[in-house]
């Protein structure tokens, strides 16, 4: 008896433990759908009432967006989490799998569909002869969006290689296409907006990836002591990062509506009202990061903080998505 009782607990806690990582898989999948409907039906009530129009398709446009800047923070955040990692005393050798050549072929899936729409003339196409695939090396966006096609198969690649450090070249090829796309040269300033949206790019893609993987690096060393160390480790930097995340966002918002006119735009467009939304999400993350961290400061159970930081990364997920929705909405008119 005594040695199957050991092999019948062995079993309940697989069968726990199956159990609970079916649970785990439920809940994203929820999470993640509930993710796409803030980009699809987003367009909708943000322009009720303004008067404005989008432009067709914009609520997949603004999907396709939010997917392509999760595929890039995916990668980031586990090159990031796991630089965080290195030198810490007592780091258990166990990883989780690498997520990062997945998330380049649906950063490759989202950037190609992205590419047809500006190679349609910036129309959503409904055949493959509305798609003039040679017009995108004839134009600064088509130029981009090829960049960017190009860059995460590349990435996936490297993820593969004996050196997956090497993915962040063709990562920051994506984040400078980006910033580029998001300040056409007929912009007042263009290269100062780029280099705001560069920076606030990657910064948020270091955040929300990075928490991400910690959490997932945490999930499997098991409540050893290397767990705590790195997730205060990674609040530390956070800290940094959504500093800059704010300072760039609040330059690159009165870039976009003047002081003078912010407030009642933050109301009456659909840019600022998605705007606003952002902004009170990325407040609510940053008090969750602040709960996280004062319990990570107690020395009873520093891994209390896992909780409200598991809190915080499904809050950035909403950002992701209500930021892939802010790209596919008319700006703000600069009113004097």
């Amino acid at each position: 008896m005594s040695l199957i009782r050991p092999s019948a607990e062995l079993s309940d806690e697989d069968g726990r433990a199956r159990r609970s990582g079916t649970g785990r898989a439920v809940a994203l999948l929820v999470l993640v759908a509930l993710g796409t409907l803030i980009p699809l039906l987003g367009p909708s009530a943000a322009l009720h009432g303004t008067g404005e129009a989008a432009a067709p398709g914009a609520g997949g446009i603004g999907l396709l967006r939010a997917v392509l800047f999760a595929a890039l923070g995916v990668p980031l955040g586990e090159l990031f989490a796991h630089r965080l990692a290195r030198g810490l005393p007592g780091v258990p050798a166990e990883r989780p799998r690498s997520w990062a050549p997945f998330a380049g072929a649906v950063g490759f899936v989202a950037a190609l569909a992205l590419a047809s729409v500006v190679a349609a003339g910036d129309l959503i196409p409904h055949g493959l002869g509305q798609i003039d695939v040679g017009g995108l090396y004839g134009s600064r966006d088509g130029a981009l969006a090829l960049v960017e096609v190009n860059a995460f198969p590349l990435a996936a690649l490297c993820a593969f290689s004996r050196r997956p450090a090497a993915q962040v070249w063709p990562l920051g090829a994506v984040v400078v296409a980006e910033a580029l796309r998001a300040h056409p040269p007929t912009e007042q300033s263009p290269l100062i907006g780029s280099g705001l949206t560069l920076v606030h790019l990657t910064c948020a893609a270091l955040w929300a990836g990075g928490l991400l993987h910690t959490l997932r690096l945490i999930g499997r060393w098991r409540g050893a002591p290397a767990g705590a160390a790195l997730l205060g480790r990674y609040a530390r930097v956070a800290a940094v990062l959504l500093a800059a995340v704010t300072a760039t966002g609040v330059c690159s918002s009165l870039r976009r509506m003047p002081s003078a006119t912010i407030l009642e735009q933050l109301t009456t467009t659909a840019y600022g009202r998605t705007l606003l939304a952002k902004v009170v999400l990325v407040a609510a993350v940053g008090l969750l990061a602040l709960w996280a961290r004062i319990r990570l400061g107690r020395a009873a159970g520093p891994l209390t903080a896992y909780p409200p930081a598991r809190a915080e990364l499904i809050v950035l997920g909403a950002v992701v998505a209500v930021s892939g929705l802010l790209t596919a909405l008319p700006l703000p008119i600069r009113w004097s």
